[in-house]
């Protein structure tokens, strides 16, 4: 998007007029759009002013680009769905009693999370860009946005599914006595505990969906991304994602860690979960062998030969030293991305159909 065009405006306006458009949704159904936890938390007066405030932008900036005949058809997107927002009622529609026991898709989850990962994470990328003539919109963009939007409305279902299978599977082996002394230590030791522990479960599943060819079959599609951006990460397979979130909350649930530290450990694994997907220039030295970086997880979907199956770990690098499972090149970065032999499909459905149509071994990669 060129300044000057006026595309950038629209596209501003259009996501501002989606998320309002979410949002006067969220307002009518909040039983069933709204995520239990995050409702008990809100002032409702400060988000209507919030979606007040967007609707006037969204809408004001598209009836200019409309006026100055700039990028029309994204412009007019953008006023016909605040239009229609404020036909619905827009940051007027009135919030009453509802029961809070409801089946819920985590809309307002969705929404949140769209608009800080995209302020914080396009900021950091174009702040510290690795490859500076990467686009937002980059190839592929609208299969990962597809990812983003699904694994992120289901929200309700995943944690409720997980929770069932963590709940029912593992009270037997629950101790007591190790619970409390969990509880004993300071914070920050439990915090730096629960890490360790999630990510020695992260580094043999995530090793065992690269081993196991049943398992590849679903974590390829996370792999088929191309691009590494902010948006990669969310190329997750559903039912990968479930089957991961289980075995790592099991020992959590085990091991009996507070809600705080827990509420902790979410922050840290949502941040680094995305940043380490972003197209981002960051290596931090020495550290780099003790924590996971950017430039520790794109050799791990890097097509070099070297790289392949190497850089399991989410949260600390040193898991892969440890194991003998690190990368070692002389190059800096990777130059290419994606599945080596570029064998799964683009497109949400039909990388959610891959697992299940690969009926035989992947076809070799392209000779040098």
């Amino acid at each position: 998007m060129r300044f000057g065009t006026g595309l950038t405006t629209a596209v501003i306006a259009l996501v501002l007029a989606i998320l309002c458009f979410l949002g006067v949704l969220a307002f009518h159904f909040p039983a069933y759009l709204t995520t239990p936890e995050l409702r008990r938390s809100y002032n409702v007066e400060t988000l209507r002013v919030i979606m007040l405030v967007a609707m006037v932008i969204s809408g004001g900036a598209s009836l200019a680009c409309i006026i100055l005949g700039r990028a029309r058809w994204v412009a007019s997107a953008a006023f016909v769905l605040v239009a229609v927002t404020a036909l619905l009622g827009g940051h007027k529609v009135p919030v009453t009693e509802f029961a809070d026991n409801t089946p819920y898709i985590g809309l307002d989850w969705f929404i949140l999370d769209l608009l800080g990962s995209t302020l914080v994470f396009i900021f950091i990328e174009k702040l510290f860009p690795l490859y500076k003539t990467q686009p937002v919109f980059r190839p592929e963009w609208q299969t990962d946005l597809h990812f983003f939007l699904v694994n992120h409305l289901v929200v309700g279902f995943i944690l409720l599914a997980t929770n069932k299978l963590v709940h029912t599977g593992f009270d037997w082996a629950i101790n007591p006595k190790l619970q409390d002394w969990i509880h004993s230590q300071p914070f920050w030791l439990e915090v730096f505990l629960i890490l360790l522990v999630a990510d020695l479960v992260q580094y043999w599943t995530h090793r065992a969906y690269h081993e196991v060819p049943v398992l590849w079959r679903l974590h390829a599609v996370h792999h088929s991304a191309k691009s590494m951006d902010w948006l990669a990460g969310s190329r997750q397979h559903i039912l990968e994602l479930i089957l991961t979130r289980t075995l790592i909350l099991a020992p959590i649930y085990v091991l009996g860690f507070s809600k705080e530290v827990i509420d902790a450990y979410i922050i840290i694994v949502g941040f680094q979960a995305v940043f380490n997907h972003a197209n981002v220039s960051v290596r931090l030295g020495p550290l780099r062998y003790v924590i996971v970086t950017p430039n520790f997880h794109h050799w791990h979907h890097s097509q070099d030969k070297a790289a392949l199956d190497r850089n399991y770990s989410a949260h600390f690098a040193f898991l892969d030293y440890l194991f003998g499972t690190a990368v070692t090149s002389d190059r800096k970065w990777p130059e290419h991305y994606g599945v080596l032999g570029d064998y799964v499909p683009n497109g949400f459905l039909k990388q959610q159909a891959f697992p299940f149509t690969w009926k035989s071994d992947p076809p070799p990669p392209p000779p040098p």
